[in-house]
């Protein structure tokens, strides 16, 4: 009889053992899990914010260029349209990066590229365009390096 309680009670506490086991497992794959999808999550706020930024500064470009060149007031209006449109599409991906990260040489090297990309708008001349072009080019490659760096 007490070889009966003895191999039952080895047996509960196998199961008990084995199901802690389970238990710390699977709450470390969830933990991994999360982990990774929050990688995922940065890492597409990154990208989204990198190709809004690109693509406000072409149409700031093409905008500013215009008006610079003498365009008729129809084309003008029209970039104006556009350059409206990409800077709204800015605002989405911002928000996620600040919320998603929040190491703060990310967070200035995305408001950097973005500024950058606004300032284009004052460019007083097609030289001084070009120049706040580059500028906005070199901020952008600023933010994905540091970007990508802190999210390796």
């Amino acid at each position: 009889m007490l070889t009966t309680v003895i191999a039952v009670l080895g047996t509960l506490a196998g199961a008990l053992v084995s199901g802690l086991l389970q238990h710390r497992a699977a709450r470390s794959d969830r933990a991994d899990a999360r982990g990774e999808q929050l990688r995922r999550d940065r890492m597409d706020a990154v990208t989204a914010l990198a190709v809004a930024v690109s693509d406000h500064r072409r149409s700031m470009w093409n905008r500013r260029n215009a008006e610079l060149t003498g365009a008729p007031a129809a084309r003008i209006e029209e970039l104006r349209d556009e350059a409206h449109r990409t800077r709204s599409a800015i605002t989405d991906p911002a928000v996620r990066l600040r919320l998603l990260i929040a190491d703060e040489a990310v967070r200035a090297a995305a408001v950097e590229a973005t500024e950058a990309t606004y300032r284009m708008r004052d460019a007083a001349d097609v030289a001084g365009l070009q120049s706040m072009r580059r500028a906005a080019l070199s901020a952008h490659d600023d933010f994905v390096n540091v970007a990508g760096a802190y999210l390796t």
